[in-house]
């Protein structure tokens, strides 16, 4: 079989934490990329050899899992590898005196998907995106570009992450895309990730940002003890967008997500702020909701 026609698996972690910003765990070299490794026959399973590799790799031993997606587009690797099949999953973790080198923000991967700036990458995308739409001979561009960035008066949805960094790639506008026209700067395109794995980190952002609005898994992220300020600082950084205080607060304490522990914090620089544990039993009474991200303030 020829090299540009064999046909490998691996198994891919998206391993998330917020340090500041949501970060994706990375290995050591060129170009960025996952952990990740084939599946082999000393596994007992998939998620047990995607761990294996984790820890192999990264040193991190991963707590939270949940499979993500599986791709096998022909042609999504650029290294003339041939096909590729990425079986990925998602690892949630709460970092700990972490060497923050291999933990890559995920708005320098999409710097598009941070509105709690000014925009500044996706205004900068916007007349790219326009003359891409203009080149087609139907609408059906125009419509993409217009619902998943927002444009023309559309609300912008953080969870459709996946859908425009496919527009992206279509469009060119990204490293990894076979079209690549090199127009604009890396902090505006984000930098080429190997074979499809920028891609699937997309995914990961994607379900994340929807997951959290039904599910709490957002307290995979948090420490122990946390203030109501640092949990809605680690929703809003996920999210990519500011919530309403009160909102938020008012959905935390109606689904009876947490409790106080009767400390309190100074890390604020003002009034101490009381300190919060996670009540993981809740998991246990019944399906727990999610933060439901509050529209913006």
């Amino acid at each position: 079989m020829a090299r540009s026609d064999a046909v490998r698996t691996e198994l891919v972690a998206v391993v998330v934490a917020v340090e500041g910003m949501p970060r994706v765990l990375t290995t050591s070299g060129y170009p960025l990329q996952l952990p990740a490794g084939p599946l082999r026959d000393d596994h007992r399973s998939m998620q047990a050899g995607l761990r294996a590799w984790v820890e192999e790799q990264t040193g991190l031993r991963l707590g939270y899992v949940e499979q993500l997606y599986t791709f096998a587009d022909r042609d999504r690797a650029r290294d003339g590898s041939g096909r590729m099949i990425s079986v990925s999953y998602l690892g949630l973790t709460w970092l700990v005196n972490a060497d923050l080198e291999r933990w890559v923000s995920w708005y320098d991967l999409f710097p598009w998907e941070d509105q709690r700036d000014d925009g500044a990458a996706r205004a900068a995308l916007e007349p790219h995106l326009r003359a891409w739409v203009e080149e087609a001979e139907t609408d059906r561009r125009a419509v993409r570009c217009g619902v998943t960035f927002g444009l023309d008066g559309r609300e912008w949805l953080p969870e459709l992450a996946l859908q425009r960094y496919e527009v992206l790639y279509e469009a060119g506008l990204v490293p990894e895309s076979p079209d690549w026209r090199a127009v604009l700067p890396p902090e505006v395109s984000g930098p080429w990730m190997l074979h499809d794995h920028r891609r699937i980190v997309a995914t990961g952002v994607a379900r994340l940002r929807a997951k959290i609005q039904y599910r709490p898994v957002v307290f995979e992220l948090m420490p122990p003890e946390f203030t109501l300020g640092q949990l809605q600082a680690c929703v809003e950084a996920i999210a990519g967008q500011h919530v309403h205080k009160q909102n938020f607060r008012r959905i935390v304490e109606q689904q009876l997500l947490v409790e106080e522990t009767g400390g309190t914090s100074s890390e604020t620089g003002g009034r101490p702020a009381r300190l919060f544990r996670f009540r993981r039993e809740i998991l246990d009474e019944r399906a727990a909701g999610g933060t439901k991200l509050p529209r913006g303030r």
